[in-house]
């Protein structure tokens, strides 16, 4: 069946997200960091790489302190293709910052599986401009098999100080069928947000070994969930752009 294949070769990739363990301690070490100074995390993508930032935002059992940065022009809403032709836009990204409030210290999670084009790169060199550490969730194999899209010539692996690699394959399918020339079965999204939520979980850990204790959302389905994230909410508004 070729539906248990997918799976295998998805639970092989989940295997290699233990060889990222330095990079989710680091990283979570910097979000940690940031969230003590009373800091953010902010998070982006383009296209279905806006998902990172759903995943994490307003996220029962996730961390409070997490902005996504969900500009419509880069997503799937109302026709996909746009997405396309912005993520491909130079100078775009300087615009988007302009309506986000940051710090220096904060961090900013990037995701774009292939990290070549215009607009996550530039959100990245904006982000070291303001003083923000910059975490990738990118993949090498995919980045390091095409050319740059933006006149630097860089890709987001080139300027993050962390990187999260997925290791998806160069067009993200891993599927192969004989008589159809096209791969599917996408797989950096699974892996994607396994190493995500594995930073977000390592980022609290390190929180409480600090002696703090970090705000994180409870179920709005659990009875004491809307009384508690009432309050939350109230202390992050002027921080967290979609609160």
């Amino acid at each position: 069946m070729l539906a248990i294949q997918y799976i295998k070769q998805v639970e092989q990739l989940i295997e290699q997200c233990k060889q990222q363990v330095h990079s989710i301690d680091e990283g979570a070490g910097l979000i940690a960091d940031a969230i003590k100074q009373d800091g953010v995390l902010h998070v982006f993508g383009c296209g279905h790489s806006q998902m990172y930032a759903e995943e994490i935002f307003y996220r029962a059992g996730g961390l409070v302190p997490v902005n996504p940065i969900l500009e419509s022009s880069l997503s799937l809403r109302p026709t996909a293709p746009k997405s396309t032709w912005f993520e491909r836009l130079e100078g775009y990204a300087s615009l988007i910052w302009e309506h986000q409030e940051t710090h220096p210290g904060e961090v900013v999670l990037i995701a774009s599986t292939s990290g070549r084009n215009a607009v996550p790169v530039e959100m990245a060199l904006e982000a070291k401009k303001r003083g923000l550490s910059v975490i990738a969730l990118t993949s090498s194999l995919f980045s390091l098999g095409v050319k740059s899209r933006h006149a630097s010539g860089k890709k987001l692996l080139n300027i993050a100080d962390v990187v999260l690699d997925s290791k998806a394959p160069k067009g993200d399918a891993v599927m192969e069928l004989e008589g159809l020339q096209a791969k599917f079965g996408p797989v950096s999204s699974i892996i994607g947000f396994t190493l995500l939520q594995a930073l977000i979980v390592e980022t609290v850990n390190k929180l409480v070994q600090a002696g703090l204790t970090p705000p994180v959302w409870v179920s709005s389905n659990l009875d004491e969930g809307d009384a508690i994230n009432r309050e939350y909410i109230k202390a992050y508004k002027k921080r967290i752009t979609c609160l």
